[in-house]
């Protein structure tokens, strides 16, 4: 690796500008955050900031009563915190790979520890799979993100899309490695018994998700275990 003089160095890290969107990447893994007004993002996710920046935890009942229900039943949830004011704010979630959507009318879901960040006009509902929440402790939740605005969400190394069809027929992931899907797409919890016997009842390859319909999942080549089986 070459040597790099102070003057290299700080002229290759130095903050760019190169977008007037209110999110911009500074790397793979760094997303600069313009506050004008408010924007949501992960609790605990902030490494530098300036400006007039206010943080703000979310309040119990402040995106409604549904989701602080299904808070409640599931054990976990994402926690959101608020960023008001004016200034510049510094995003990263242990080294993950950040990716940027912009949503226009669209809607996405995304696992609850894989969204970064989104723009207030952002309209987020948690949604929980009901069949994970008997057979794991805790669940699974995600979380419905649509409308206007743009969208950071978090994968381990590069994001891999698999579009799903009727020609392509059902896709199968396993919950620990699935990123989002198309707000078109409902999945099912299956079990696949034979899997599990063969490789032991703790095996989280027993447990899939089932895409059918038309639309894409995306997927990480890694398991982020974010619930335990139970005993």
């Amino acid at each position: 690796m070459a040597v790099k003089s102070l003057k290299e160095f700080l002229a290759a890290t130095q903050e760019k500008d190169l977008s007037s969107d209110a999110f911009e990447l500074e790397s793979p893994y760094m997303l600069e955050v313009r506050v004008d007004g408010r924007v949501w993002a992960k609790s605990g996710a902030m490494v530098a900031r300036k400006g007039a920046v206010k943080f703000t935890r979310e309040g119990v009942l402040e995106r409604g009563v549904g989701n602080l229900l299904k808070k409640l039943a599931t054990g976990e949830g994402l926690r959101l915190m608020k960023a008001e004011g004016q200034g510049r704010v510094y995003l990263a979630d242990m080294g993950k790979k950040i990716t940027l959507l912009r949503l226009e009318g669209d809607s996405v879901f995304v696992n609850g520890n894989d969204v970064l960040a989104f723009e207030d006009g952002i309209d987020s509902q948690i949604t929980m799979m009901r069949k994970v929440a008997g057979m794991m402790a805790g669940g699974l939740f995600n979380i419905r993100l649509s409308g206007q605005g743009i969208v950071a969400i978090t994968s381990h190394y590069e994001p891999m899309t698999l579009p799903v069809s009727a020609q392509t027929g059902p896709i199968f992931t396993d919950p620990n490695s699935t990123v989002a899907w198309s707000g078109t797409l409902t999945p099912e919890v299956v079990t696949d018994i034979s899997l599990g016997t063969l490789l032991g009842r703790g095996s989280g390859e027993s447990l899939q998700l089932k895409f059918a319909g038309e639309g894409w999942v995306v997927v990480q080549p890694y398991e982020e275990v974010t619930f335990q089986t139970k005993p």
